[in-house]
């Protein structure tokens, strides 16, 4: 039996892949926060008391600007593998409070790459990279083109992928970068532009929202489904040597397509109800992120199933079953 460690259990990412870890026989040990409220309700279905012998899921109090927790925690679990999920993961906030991006979403990898090493524990790790790392870099992006960040976000992102090749490089610790493009599903943050139009449209078609405000519906990208991304990066670290991969669809849809098929799968006319607001503009955009997936399909034969418009359908479905 395996056991793995994931930062930012909490989160979309997070709850997909214990979800798949638990079913594939894993012992799970999760990275969380500590606050006055609970954080856990897209795990709560997975928890056990674990006073029960059967319990294979467990979460530590951490954070990742305290390394001397992480030390301690990757010494007490003996992982044989890390997911190193958690960030400043909103691009847009990531503009108000690039210092926190900076420490958390980049230095946070440092810290935990350095407590693998302390702890000498010999593990295998993911790092959650982004497309927004290839930035203004011209689409289809791959692991090849060139990283031209735009925001502090993708800038901390950067900083993490590099880190996490150097540790593998100098180290030869079997470390690799999973650069997903945006990935999407019900359980999306509610700030994140795709859940605020699928929970818009259940709403609106409800009765309970007049209009839905928005920044930059221009913006094109390549959106997935989370719950298939997270078996890409399983198998990331099942290969025999590590390697950083593209997770894509290789399409692309703009924020008004997805608006059209979401507002559309309850029987409504997106423009009259949607309104701008600048406060949603970044202060430099990314226009357009489309990922060429060639080469995860090639070596781990994972191929994204899920598109844009069943995406959306699926989303909507979802927040309207909320509502009853």
């Amino acid at each position: 039996m395996k056991t793995a460690f994931i930062t930012g259990i909490t989160g979309q990412d997070g709850s997909y892949l214990a979800e798949l870890l638990l079913d594939k026989g894993y012992t799970v040990h999760g990275l969380i926060r500590r606050a006055s409220t609970f954080n856990t309700h897209r795990i709560d279905h997975l928890y056990q008391d674990p006073h029960d012998p059967e319990a294979r899921l467990f979460l530590h109090y951490g954070d990742l600007t305290d390394s001397s927790r992480l030390t301690t925690l990757l010494e007490k679990v003996g992982p044989d593998e890390v997911y190193h999920l958690a960030a400043q993961s909103h691009v847009r906030v990531s503009f108000d409070e690039p210092e926190y991006t900076g420490d958390v979403t980049g230095l946070g990898t440092t810290r935990i790459l350095e407590a693998i090493r302390a702890a000498q524990v010999p593990v295998k790790f993911y790092q959650a990279s982004s497309s927004e790392m290839f930035g203004s870099t011209p689409p289809p992006q791959s692991e090849s083109s060139p990283l031209q960040p735009r925001s502090p976000y993708a800038a901390a992102k950067v900083y993490s992928y590099w880190t996490a090749r150097n540790y593998r490089e100098a180290y030869g610790m079997f470390s690799v970068n999973g650069i997903l493009f945006n990935h999407e599903s019900p359980r999306r943050g509610e700030t994140f532009v795709s859940r605020k139009i699928s929970m818009a449209a259940a709403r609106i078609a409800a009765g309970e929202q007049q209009h839905l405000y928005l920044g930059n519906l221009d913006a094109r990208r390549d959106w997935g489904y989370a719950k298939e991304y997270v078996e890409a990066m399983w198998l990331m670290l099942q290969a025999d040597e590590p390697a950083d991969y593209v997770v894509a669809t290789g399409t692309a849809y703009s924020v008004r397509d997805f608006l059209g098929f979401a507002f559309g799968h309850v029987g409504l006319d997106w423009e009259k109800y949607v309104r701008f607001d600048e406060r949603y503009l970044r202060p430099t955009e990314v226009d357009e992120l489309v990922g060429d997936p060639s080469k995860v399909q090639e070596k781990l034969g994972w191929k994204a199933q899920t598109m844009v418009p069943e995406l959306a359908r699926l989303m909507v479905d979802a927040d309207m079953e909320l509502l009853r």
